[in-house]
């Protein structure tokens, strides 16, 4: 199996931390987005959408889209489970990580998508204000996060889990949108600290 990557890109990163959790090691191939190759005839092909990660299987079998390829791995090895093990906690962590995509990780996205020069070509049409809406969406959805860590270890609780990793990409992301992480969010601070200091977080 190979896994066509697409470095610094905010959604291959959550599928190698993922990995790297779980100490799962996938071949990667490299997808220069700066270069246009997810636009390519090859890469189309593998991903009619031309978009990264894209896990291609063994037997051809393309699957995308990062929580798919994060479920299949979880299915795969479920040891260390990140996605939860009773249904409570199974349902828990599905609903923070759906929380950390809608409230934070796309807001950020689409700030980014929709306000930097550079990302027109791809984003057609390219809409500033829409861009310029998610700012306070994203902060105030912070704010928010702040007290609900107030007592707690992670974000579903007190494991480590799926909902935590596009949470640590988001706030990772927030300099290249030009957001800073203010001062007076302790518990988000001493979270991002925490999740931060894993080995993952490096992948």
């Amino acid at each position: 199996m190979q896994l066509y990557d697409g470095g610094r890109a905010p959604n291959p990163r959550r599928v190698r931390i993922f990995l790297a959790e779980k100490q799962i090691s996938v071949p990667l191939v490299p997808v220069d987005l700066a270069k246009g190759e997810h636009k390519s005839e090859a890469f189309t092909r593998i991903n009619p959408s031309q978009r990264v990660p894209v896990l291609v299987l063994d037997d051809g079998t393309a699957i995308a889209e990062t929580m798919a390829i994060c479920r299949y791995f979880e299915a795969l090895q479920p040891a260390p489970s990140l996605f939860g093990a009773s249904p409570r906690e199974i349902a828990l962590i599905e609903m923070w990580q759906r929380r950390i995509e809608l409230e934070l990780f796309f807001p950020l996205t689409f700030i980014l998508r929709h306000t930097n020069p550079g990302m027109a070509a791809s984003e057609v049409p390219q809409v500033p204000a829409w861009g310029e809406a998610n700012r306070p969406r994203a902060l105030a959805f912070l704010e928010y996060l702040d007290g609900v860590l107030a007592d707690r270890a992670f974000i579903a609780g007190e494991n480590y889990s799926v909902a935590d990793i596009p949470a640590l990409v988001a706030v990772d992301f927030m300099g290249v949108t030009r957001l800073e992480l203010a001062p007076r969010l302790s518990h988000v601070r001493r979270w991002h600290d925490v999740v931060s200091a894993r080995p993952s977080a490096k992948a």
